[in-house]
């Protein structure tokens, strides 16, 4: 009821002040004013004020507030804390899990095919004869380095 009167009387004042500005011919400015002063009359009309009112001064409704921010700041605290901890999914564990990875369950099985298809398809490069010490194959990244210090890097 308290809530009904003042927002009456503020906008009766606001109206006031409109008319006030439309006497003195500045009539876009009054519009905008009685536009203003009409929000909280029609506030109260259609129940928001109520509501409002309803939610404001329930000091249970306030609790709930403060439960939802205590939720948010702990939530926050722990993700900064994980991030910093290097926690779930971090570069840590990322590698941890690789090394612990096993390698294949038959590493030499594919050499063969990769040996015999190197020398069937294309010839091999000058000073290379694709075979390192005991006729195992040379390392794959040699090819690499070859290029590289060929452009100068």
């Amino acid at each position: 009821m308290l809530t009904s009167t003042v927002c009456a009387a503020v906008s009766a004042a606001g109206l006031g002040i409109a008319a006030l500005t439309a006497y003195r011919k500045r009539f876009l400015a009054a519009t905008r004013i009685a536009a203003f002063s009409l929000i909280p009359i029609g506030l109260v009309m259609t129940g928001v004020i109520d509501w409002v009112t309803n939610i404001v001064f329930k000091p249970t409704v306030w609790a709930g507030f403060g439960v939802l921010a205590l939720s948010f700041v702990l939530f926050s605290v722990s993700r900064v804390v994980e991030r910093r901890r290097g926690g779930i999914g971090s570069r840590k564990e990322r590698k941890a899990a690789a090394a612990a990875t096993p390698d294949a369950v038959a590493p030499a099985a594919s050499v063969p095919s990769l040996g015999a298809g190197r020398g069937a398809g294309r010839p091999a490069a000058k000073g290379k004869t694709g075979q390192g010490k005991g006729g195992a194959p040379k390392d794959d990244f040699s090819d690499i380095e070859a290029i590289l210090k060929k452009h100068g890097i």
